[in-house]
């Protein structure tokens, strides 16, 4: 299982592939030269990457102008966290604002609503 980082982090770099994907496929489109239609196609398709990138951008920077910050107990910095439960940005440490979850082993499924709870609310 790969190592869990920080919600906010994963989200910048998921945008900052997209900005190197694009970059990519314009770049591929230069190999069609005789072909204009298909290099047009690989070069819209890439700025519609980039453009995706800067919405997913745009979309992160609200996301983290809303989020907790907190002092990381165990390195002492500050860091934003999304959810109930998230990584330290800066050691990794879990982190939790829930009460009833402290001192359970980490889980990324405690964020994500459960049936019970839908049920319990009706």
């Amino acid at each position: 299982m790969k190592p869990y980082k920080n919600k906010i982090n994963r989200i910048r770099s998921f945008a900052l592939s997209l900005i190197f994907l694009g970059v990519i496929i314009m770049y591929l489109g230069i190999f069609f030269r005789q072909n204009e239609i298909i290099m047009l196609i690989f070069m819209v398709l890439g700025l519609l990457s980039i453009i995706g990138s800067t919405v997913v951008y745009a979309w992160i920077g609200t996301l983290s102008t809303r989020a907790v910050q907190i002092i990381c107990p165990s390195c002492g910095k500050a860091t934003k966290m999304l959810g109930r439960v998230d990584m330290c940005g800066h050691c990794r440490e879990p982190l939790t604002l829930d009460p009833s979850l402290e001192g359970k082993e980490f889980d990324e499924s405690y964020n994500r609503p459960t049936k019970n709870k839908k049920t319990a609310n009706k």
